[in-house]
C-alpha cells in the first residue's frame, strides 16, 4: 500500500540530492554517500514526508553552501513547523523567526525565546540580561537597606519600650521581602578567551608558481602577503584541504609546480577532522606536557580559557567535537604559528566560541588562511581564493560559492 508513491518520492530524492534516479543507486551502500550526500538525501525525505513537525539537529552541518541556501529555500517555503539547533549564523538569520536559548543559570538549565532572527537576537539578549542585572542590583539595595533599619531599630528598641512594636514590624516586613527573594539573576556568559599570538614576517608569505593538485586542479600562480585573510572557498572535493595540507608541510599531498614559504613563516594547521593520531590515548593534560612542558596549574590555566579544564584528564578522542576543536585552537595558540592554516574551524564550535574566535583572528598578528563553508565567518576576510568545481583556481574579490 502506498508502494508506487514511496518509490517516486524516493526518485525524486535521489535525483534532487544525487542527480541520479533511485534506480540507479538503490544498490550503492550508504556508508559510501559522502556526509554532504547522506544529508542532503534525509533532508530530502523528511521534507516530501507527511511528517507535520520536524525535529532537525544541525541539518547543515556538512553541506556546502550551495545545498545549505537550497535548505534555507526549502525550510523557508515548507508550511511544516521545524524546530532545530544550528550553529550557522547566516541559516539562522534567513529560516528563523523564533531563536529559543538554552541558558546557564546557577539553579539549572532554563531557556529563553527571542521573537525574531539572529540580527536582532544579540542586541534583545544584551537589553534583556542587562534588565535582570538592574532589577538584581536593586534588590540587592532595598536589602541592603532593610537589613540596616532592622539593625537601627533592634538598638533603639533596647533602650525604649515604645519601638519595640516597630521592630517587631520591621523584622516580620525583612522576613516577607527575602521569602519572596531575589528576581533571577543574568544567565551565566560563556566566556571562551583566544589569544592567538602570531608575528612578523617576511612580506611573501606564501608563493605559489604553476602549483597543480593531482586530479584535483589545473596549474595556477597565488601570492599571499604578510597579514592577508585569505579565504579558500568551494565545493567539497574540489582540493581545498588538499591545499592547506600542502602548505602546512605534509608530503604526501602530490602535486606538480611549487610553493614557497617566506622569512620566519611557521605554518600551524587546524584539522577539520580533528584527526590527530598522535594524540590518540593521550589526556589533554598528558598533550600539553609532551608538546609544550606546561605543568599541572599552567595547563589547567590555559584549558579554563577555553572553557575544557573539566576535561583536563580526559584522553582528547573522548571530548566532543567542540571541545577538540577549542583544544586545537590552543595548540595553534601555544605553537605561536605565524600562518594559521583552518580547514572549517567554526564546524563544530558553539556560538560563543566561533566569535571569540572570530575576534582573535581580527587582532592576530600574521596571516591566516581559512577553508569555510561558514559565510558569516568569510565576512571577515580580505581575499578570497576559489576551487572550482571544474578545476580552476583563481582568486575573487567577493566570495563566490557556487562554481
Amino acid at each position: 500500500i502506498g508502494g508506487y508513491d514511496a518509490e517516486v518520492m524516493w526518485d525524486q530524492c535521489c535525483t534532487e540530492a544525487l542527480g541520479k534516479t533511485f534506480d540507479e543507486v538503490a544498490e550503492r551502500e550508504a556508508a559510501t554517500l559522502s556526509g554532504g550526500e547522506q544529508k542532503k538525501i534525509v533532508l530530502q525525505v523528511l521534507l516530501r514526508g507527511p511528517e507535520e513537525v520536524l525535529l532537525l539537529d544541525e541539518p547543515d552541518n556538512y553541506l556546502d553552501v550551495p545545498s545549505k541556501r537550497w535548505l534555507e529555500n526549502e525550510l523557508i517555503s515548507s508550511k511544516k513547523t521545524v524546530l532545530f539547533v544550528s550553529h550557522d549564523r547566516e541559516l539562522l538569520n534567513a529560516v528563523s523567526n523564533k531563536i529559543v536559548t538554552l541558558e546557564q543559570g546557577a539553579l539549572g538549565n532554563t531557556t529563553w525565546m527571542h521573537g525574531g532572527n539572529f540580527e536582532t537576537w544579540h542586541e534583545a539578549r544584551k537589553a534583556r540580561n542587562a534588565r535582570f542585572a538592574e532589577l538584581l542590583l536593586r534588590w540587592e539595595q532595598e536589602r541592603d537597606r532593610l537589613k540596616d533599619l532592622v539593625r537601627t531599630l533592634q538598638v533603639q528598641a533596647a533602650s525604649s519600650p515604645d519601638m519595640a512594636s516597630k521592630y517587631r514590624a520591621m523584622q516580620t516586613r525583612f522576613r516577607k521581602f527575602e521569602e519572596v527573594g531575589a528576581p533571577p539573576a543574568p544567565p551565566l556568559e560563556q566566556d571562551v578567551r583566544v589569544g592567538l599570538r602570531g608575528g612578523r614576517t617576511g612580506e611573501r608569505v606564501v608563493t605559489c608558481e604553476n602549483l597543480a593538485l593531482d586530479k584535483l586542479t589545473e596549474p595556477f600562480t597565488f601570492e599571499v602577503f604578510f597579514g592577508d585573510r585569505v579565504a579558500v572557498l568551494g565545493k567539497n572535493g574540489t582540493g581545498k584541504s588538499h591545499f592547506l595540507r600542502l602548505i602546512s608541510g605534509e608530503s604526501t599531498v602530490a602535486h606538480t609546480g611549487s610553493f614557497k614559504l617566506g622569512a620566519r613563516v611557521k605554518p600551524g594547521f587546524f584539522a577539520q577532522t580533528h584527526s590527530h593520531p598522535e594524540f590518540i590515548g593521550k589526556t589533554l593534560l598528558e598533550i600539553l606536557w609532551n608538546e609544550h612542558s606546561l605543568q599541572l596549574g599552567a595547563a589547567k590555566s590555559v584549558l579554563g580559557r577555553y572553557e575544557i579544564s573539566a576535561q583536563a584528564e580526559q584522553k582528547f578522542t573522548t571530548l566532543s567535537g567542540g571541545q577538540q576543536a577549542r583544544f586545537q585552537v590552543l595548540l595553534l595558540e601555544l605553537q605561536g604559528s605565524t600562518l594559521l592554516l583552518l580547514d572549517e574551524p567554526t564546524d563544530n564550535l558553539d556560538l560563543a566560541s566561533a566569535e571569540a574566535l572570530e575576534g582573535a583572528l581580527e587582532s592576530y598578528e600574521g596571516t591566516v588562511f581559512a577553508v569555510t563553508h561558514d559565510r558569516w565567518f568569510s565576512r571577515g576576510f580580505t581575499r578570497y581564493l576559489i576551487f572550482g568545481a571544474n578545476g580552476q583556481v583563481f582568486e575573487s574579490p567577493t566570495p563566490v560559492w557556487e562554481h
